[in-house]
Formats: C-alpha cells, structure tokens, sequence
C-alpha cells in the first residue's frame, strides 16, 4: 500500500508482528523486558528468511560478545568496588576492548550491536544480578531472532513486493557508496602545480 511517498510494504507488517509476538511472550511469561529482543526481531528481520538467518546470526555474534564484556566488567567492578571512577576509565576501556576483538576476527559489521548491548546490560543491570542477566540478554536475542525467522518463513512476500524493497535497498546501497566516494574524494590530496 502506497501514499506517497510512503509505503506500508509486507517487511514492514512483519516487522511489526515480530515485535508484537515479542512483546507477548515477554508479558506472559514474566522474563521481564522485551527491549533486546524486540531490536533482534528488528534488526534480524530482512526480505527472505536466508537474509534473515544471516543477519540473526550476526546479531547473536554482536550480542554475546557484548554482553560478554559486560558481564566480565560487572563481576571486576563487583571485585573492586563500585564507583563513580571505575565505571568513567571501565566503561570506554570495555567499548575500545569490544572494538579490537571485533576488528580482529574481522566482524566490523557486529561493533555497533556489540557495543549496544554492552551498555544496554550495564546501564539497566538491576542491583543484584551479574552474569546471569548478562545471559539472559544473549537469550533475549536468540527469542527474537527466532522469532523473525519463524515470521519469515511463515509470512512470504509476494514476489512484486521483494523486487521493490530489493530496488529501495540497492538505492539505498548506491547513496552510500556516492557518499563514502565523495569522502575519499575530500581526503585525497590535492595535487599542485610547480612553476
């Protein structure tokens, strides 16, 4: 459905169900927010389930490993003592730390969502948990990338409707690379004459 501009494609409803069925699951079983893996539904959630899988993966990749240096900071703040210093020099050490691994197994693509969930569970840790909140996060995750899959699989998108957001995508894609060439043009030096 279009108006416009704006269009209300079957990504978007799926996208939509996902974060709702989400949302149910957390509501009745009492695991408490739905916030992480709501943003894996989302994140996860592309054109055809093998996108999808694919972006899931790379989510839970992102997540666990976020929350993995959470977890670990947590414990040595729980060590040392919790204070206002510790957490000013931990906190950006963690994110530079999550930046190497990440940069050295060659997982670039996965520092935004690493570093997400890092400060998600930190800033939002209840007083008295510690890795096991940390690995409920990294379960969170996994509920919602299965749950975008499962929509996926279950909620085709017609054919005619996968060509335009394919198209939309690559529009998209071909923004960016004229945006990334335009930097690199900027940076290049400039070549002078001499007399």
């Amino acid at each position: 459905m279009e108006l416009g501009q704006f269009r209300l494609g079957m990504r978007t409803v799926k996208t939509g169900i996902a974060v709702a069925i989400c949302i149910l699951i957390f509501h009745y079983s009492g695991r408490g927010t739905p916030m992480i893996a709501s943003l894996s539904a989302v994140f996860a959630l592309r054109e055809d389930v093998e996108t999808t899988v694919k972006f899931g993966k790379s989510r839970i990749l992102g997540n666990s490993i976020g929350a993995l240096i959470a977890a670990l900071f947590i414990f040595i703040q729980g060590q040392l003592g919790s204070s206002f210093l510790i957490e000013l020099i931990g906190i950006p050490f963690c994110i530079m730390f999550i930046i190497i691994i990440c940069d050295g197994i060659n997982y670039n693509s996965g520092i935004i969502g690493a570093i997400a969930t890092l400060l998600i569970i930190y800033f939002s840790i209840p007083n008295n948990e510690t890795f096991i909140y940390a690995l409920e996060r990294v379960g969170d995750t996994f509920i919602g990338t299965f749950i975008a899959i499962t929509i996926n699989h279950l909620i085709r998108t017609p054919a005619h409707e996968e060509v335009k957001e394919i198209k939309a995508d690559l529009k998209t894609l071909d923004e960016e690379k004229a945006e990334l060439e335009e930097l690199l043009n900027d940076t290049k030096p400039k070549n002078s004459k001499k007399k």
